[in-house]
């Protein structure tokens, strides 16, 4: 292969790849971090013995993703207050056409999905990323990870009945989200306490991600009076220069709030029953970064 034909192979395959490592780690920066990693080895390695470049770039980028979540779970076991993934920019286009499959690959990289990953072991993840969000075959995952299939399939099954255990419940549906998400923001952004309230589920939960970094609960606030007192409060503080976009994060409707043109937060809804039952706010700035543009 000629430097150009190198380039482009692996440039093929780099939104799929980026796409596998977020999911196996929560965070963008670290993500691209081992995506350019499987760069590096991809140009070194002998391909002589590569017939299917993408089968072999997978497993390089998981491979990497398992070496970098230990010490990604030592960070944030001192992480200050509750942790979030890493807000990420979705835009299947026309790179998805099947909606089935576009309903698949949202609901993996939710945020709430994500965060029920972060319990799970490298090993149960990376089998839960590769098999659930991507569909490959446990013969295929095994290969991916040199064990077993008998192995793969347990861990898939272990992962899978982890998840469906913890996640919690909510419509995918995203005319709903984001109609709700745009009743949520004009009730907030007015101070409306009766509409937030209208809004919510009784049980609604508000998890905020600062890092220490930013004003947010440290804590998971409960009950929908809870978060619509919280987010009354917040509103008639205001954000200076403030401006708001509707984009889509992690597969769904988000609220990007802008100071000054510059992130300052993000706001992201579980919706179920036509209620709010989640509301994610990510207020650290290190999460923020890659939104600037």
């Amino acid at each position: 292969m000629t430097a150009d034909t190198l380039t482009d192979v692996f440039e093929e395959h780099r939104s799929f790849l980026l796409g596998v490592a977020y999911r196996m780690l929560g965070r963008v920066a670290d993500a691209e971090d081992v995506v350019q990693d499987a760069w590096l080895r991809w140009a070194a390695a002998d391909r002589g013995d590569v017939r299917e470049p993408r089968a072999y770039l997978v497993r390089v980028v998981t491979r990497l993703a398992l070496d970098r979540l230990a010490r990604i779970k030592a960070r944030n076991e001192a992480y200050v207050g509750p942790w979030l993934p890493e807000p990420y920019v979705t835009d299947f286009g026309d790179t998805v056409q099947d909606t089935a499959e576009r309903a698949v690959l949202a609901d993996s990289v939710s945020l709430a999905v994500l965060v029920v990953l972060e319990s799970l072991s490298p090993l149960e993840r990376a089998v839960f990323v590769l098999r659930e969000a991507f569909g490959y075959p446990h013969a295929d995952v095994a290969a991916v990870l040199d064990r077993s299939e008998s192995a793969v399939r347990q861990l898939a099954g272990r992962a899978r009945r982890h998840v469906d255990e913890r996640r919690p419940r909510y419509d995918v549906d995203p005319v709903q989200r984001r109609e709700l998400t745009e009743r949520f923001l004009a009730a907030a952004t007015e101070g409306d306490l009766e509409g937030l309230l209208d809004l919510l589920a009784p049980d609604a939960r508000l998890v905020g991600d600062s890092g220490g970094k930013s004003k947010a609960p440290l804590r998971v606030l409960e009950s929908a009076d809870h978060v619509g007192r919280f987010l009354v409060g917040v509103s008639r503080k205001g954000v200076p220069d403030m401006s708001v976009r509707v984009i889509e994060l992690n597969g769904g409707p988000a609220v990007l709030l802008l100071s000054g043109g510059k992130p300052d937060s993000v706001l992201q809804l579980d919706v179920a029953d036509g209620r709010v039952q989640t509301v994610y706010a990510v207020r650290n700035p290190d999460k923020l970064r890659a939104l600037t543009a």
